[in-house]
């Protein structure tokens, strides 16, 4: 594919698809304690086999319940952790997630004072490194841990770029390049953070319609 073409793919994936998960469920990510704790939330609940809109719905639930921060989570009885995740339909696995969501929120008190910065300093920034510290949490395994590390390379930008499997299957179905590097350079060109651009491509993978309509777009 040329490079144009690229270019042009590029720009109507991001215009039809360019929103992070985190946006989505109203997190304003900044490197600060509560919008990276209510990212790990989020990442578990995308990492279950459940449609990601609903596991947006149910950490908005979460959210609005007051549960945005690890003393608060661990604060909330099961049931209302529970009620929460209900009411983002959030179903299947409601009661094995909130007794998992309780769980995190104390390990995040007690390794890191609630703070998950102090995760990504105590690892040295090493990616590596502050995977396995991630899959300490539960409920957090290899999907949920991309998931959080795609978003937060909005504000740690010592990750970035983080494309992980599901993105590069996205840029394969695409016939974009699938190495981080190069996908980076798409972000570049496009003024778009890799955060971004990572979220589309996830997008994309999820819904077997989404390519030949990014084509169609680029092609308008």
């Amino acid at each position: 594919m040329a490079g144009t073409d690229r270019q042009d793919i590029t720009h109507a994936l991001l215009d039809g698809y360019g929103r992070t998960y985190a946006e989505q469920a109203g997190i304003r990510m900044r490197d600060t304690p509560q919008p990276l704790y209510r990212l790990l939330v989020l990442a578990d609940l995308l990492s279950a086999r459940i449609r990601a809109d609903i596991a947006v719905a149910a950490a908005k639930e979460l959210s609005a319940a007051g549960m945005r921060d690890p003393r608060a989570m661990a604060d909330a009885t099961w049931q209302q952790r529970v009620d929460a995740l209900g009411r983002g339909g959030y179903r299947r696995y409601d009661e094995s997630t909130a007794t998992r969501l309780g769980e995190g929120a104390e390990l995040a008190r007690r390794r890191y004072g609630g703070d998950l910065r102090r995760l990504r300093d105590d690892a040295g920034g090493d990616v590596a490194e502050i995977r396995g510290r991630l899959r300490e949490f539960p409920g957090i395994g290899p999907a949920g841990v991309d998931i959080f590390l795609r978003e937060a390379q909005a504000v740690w930008p010592r990750i970035a770029p983080y494309f992980d499997g599901k993105a590069g299957q996205g840029a394969r179905a695409l016939g974009l390049p699938s190495a981080p590097g190069k996908l980076a350079d798409l972000a570049e060109g496009a003024d778009a953070d890799p955060a971004v651009l990572a979220a589309a491509l996830v997008r994309v993978s999820l819904d077997k319609k989404a390519p030949a309509a990014v084509r169609e777009a680029a092609r308008g």
